[in-house]
């Protein structure tokens, strides 16, 4: 964008203005139909909106921890997959006791439609047709229309007709696999086995296939499938096909998703509950965000003159373009997802901060207006994307191995990273141009690097070095000691150190704020705790 003539620079000032007057106008209708049901609004968390929450119960024996967490992992990954819903990314999934699991997913008004959609997790065999003595395990009952055991579950486990269980399987999606004979798209469940299970698989297949016979799909007391083995499986990779529509193909494939869990669980409790933050958490966090950015705009005009005026028009921009992104993707909004949102704002300032600097310096060294811009972007682009790459890897890291609201925060930071290289290199450059090519090219308006007595870190590392070793060594030593008192190395808040979860009937209905108000300092005297969570159930006090 050299040397921009000015009626190129009347358009793209034209294209930037409408543009951006289209994003607020957007922006506005959106952050106003929010948390209040219109259709374009953003979804809010359970922090901030509420959602459904459920209980789960272990059947039988009080399972292992090992057990349990892999059962939340497992209910974490089908939750995901099942609802296929951004809201699902803010969903968690965490233990209560010894033997309860609970789910809570935000933005949701029917723990009815939830539950139906989750199915109820159970035990989940695949059943060989005939045992190694040729008796047949089930057969067709024409009562019914269904299949039915012919021999105890129990005797066909101890006699290896049950080839593999639910534990035994990794993966189970619905599909469509085009049929060789007539090109049409037919519904099939794809599913992916262990290491464990596809090797008795394969030996169950290949049995199976020589005999003509079919291998039955038996969840939590009924079969859901009996598929005929049209050949040997000996790779853990097998399609289910016969299915007469999508729909039943996912059905099929959700019963053996959720039979691969560890432990059999029932549904004891599911409710609708309130948001677990006050009715002005979004707007106090709005305004907040509202006044930072004022702030940072009053910063860079005084700072850095018509290059910060430029810079305050790019992150106008830039803001109404994040709110817009977030509601076209359907992103789940929380309180962290809120500040990971803020913090990219801190980011897309500290990228225009590095470029005007060098734009000063330039000056300072006697260059015009124009030449001065493009050597500033110029050099300021290997520390801005090297600063902001680095930031996405760590989001990346959050996302992919965090869960809950760490991801939503991982979400929202990545999203505003990216919006901010994008306003800060392009948007902030192009304005940049313009004010140019319409002559507004004094050294005045960009201001001039002044000389500042350079301080000798080089050589006063070893000073240096030993000030922050100090410094660490004391954070760590505390840790230690705070640890070996009896307490934890750090302060953990209930969302890593778990607590106590109380169920209370008041004497009439009650708002957040008054339960906050009134009721929280009661608990927090008797408990000494001030990390108390509130939360209220719907149609109840």
């Amino acid at each position: 964008m050299k040397n921009m003539k000015k009626g190129q620079a009347i358009a793209w000032l034209i294209a930037f203005v409408l543009l951006t007057a289209i994003l607020i106008y957007e922006a506005s209708l959106i952050l106003s139909s929010t948390g209040k049901g219109a259709d374009q609004n953003i979804k809010l968390g359970l922090d901030l909106a509420g959602g459904v929450s459920i209980t789960y119960e272990v059947e039988g024996d009080t399972p292992t921890e090992e057990q349990m967490n892999d059962t939340i992992y497992k209910l974490q990954q089908r939750i995901e997959n099942d609802l296929g819903s951004s809201q699902t990314t803010e969903a968690s999934v965490y233990k209560v006791g010894d033997r309860r699991i609970a789910v809570e997913i935000p933005g949701v008004t029917d723990a009815n439609a939830i539950l139906e959609q989750l199915g109820t997790p159970g035990d989940l065999y695949f059943i060989a047709q005939t045992n190694s003595a040729g008796e047949e395990n089930y057969s067709y009952d024409s009562t019914t229309g269904g299949y039915k055991l012919n021999r105890d579950l129990a005797s066909l486990q101890a006699d290896g007709s049950v080839v593999v269980n639910g534990s035994q399987i990794s993966s189970a999606s619905a599909g469509y696999n085009t049929n060789q004979t007539t090109n049409a798209k037919d519904p099939v469940v794809s599913i992916t086995m262990t290491p464990e299970g596809a090797k008795a698989f394969g030996e169950a297949t290949t049995k199976a296939y020589q005999a003509g016979e079919s291998i039955g799909i038996y969840y939590d007391g009924q079969f859901v499938s009996v598929p005929k083995v049209n050949a040997a499986i000996t790779d853990g990779n097998c399609i289910i096909e016969g299915m007469s529509s999508i729909e039943e193909a996912e059905k099929l494939a959700s019963y053996i998703r959720i039979g691969g869990l560890d432990i059999k669980l029932q549904e004891v409790q599911s409710q609708v509950v309130g948001a677990q933050l006050g009715s002005d958490a979004l707007s106090s966090s709005l305004l907040a965000g509202l006044i930072g950015l004022v702030a940072v705009i009053i910063f860079m005009l005084i700072m850095y003159r018509l290059p910060g005026f430029t810079a305050s028009l790019a992150l106008v921009f830039y803001t109404a373009l994040v709110i817009f992104i977030i509601w076209a993707f359907d992103i789940t909004l929380t309180l962290p997802g809120i500040a990971g949102i803020i913090l990219s704002v801190g980011m897309a300032v500290d990228a225009n901060v590095i470029i005007f600097a060098r734009i000063k310096e330039e000056i300072a060294s006697g260059h015009d207006a124009n030449s001065a811009v493009q050597a500033g972007f110029k050099k300021a682009l290997s520390a801005i994307l090297d600063g902001n790459v680095t930031t996405l890897i760590a989001a990346a890291v959050l996302y992919f191995i965090g869960s809950g609201t760490v991801k939503g925060f991982a979400v929202t930071l990545a999203i505003g990273v990216v919006l901010s290289m994008f306003t800060a290199l392009v948007v902030t450059r192009i304005l940049l141009n313009v004010s140019v090519a319409f002559g507004l090219v004094s050294p005045n308006m960009y201001g001039k690097a002044k000389k500042r007595k350079p301080i000798n870190f080089i050589g006063k590392k070893t000073i240096f070095f030993c000030a922050s070793a100090i410094i660490i060594a004391a954070g760590l030593i505390g840790m230690a000691v705070n640890a070996g008192m009896g307490n934890k190395a750090l302060n953990y808040s209930l969302e890593f150190s778990g607590g106590t979860s109380t169920t209370v009937n008041l004497d009439k209905e009650y708002t957040l704020a008054e339960v906050d108000d009134e009721i929280v300092p009661l608990v927090s005297k008797v408990t000494g705790d001030n990390d108390i969570q509130t939360q209220l159930v719907d149609g109840a006090n």
